[in-house]
């Protein structure tokens, strides 16, 4: 199965907005002080979901172009 134009960019938008939600997530991150641990879980568990996402995203357009 082919991706069509439409797919491609509502993945492409998909990659995107999880990018930012990364991006604001280190920002924020970077902004307080830091704890004397690591990173509290929820916050490294939401991260590791949104890079795996993005992956995925990627992983798939990538297949999907090598097919087409």
């Amino acid at each position: 199965m082919e991706l069509d134009l439409d797919e491609s960019s509502l993945a492409i938008g998909r990659i995107e907005r999880a990018l930012s939600r990364i991006e604001k997530a280190l920002a924020s991150r970077a902004n307080r002080p830091a704890p004397v641990g690591t990173a509290p879980a929820a916050d490294q568990s939401a991260l590791k979901a949104e890079v795996a996402a993005v992956i995925g995203e990627l992983d798939r357009l990538i297949a999907e172009a090598d097919r087409g």
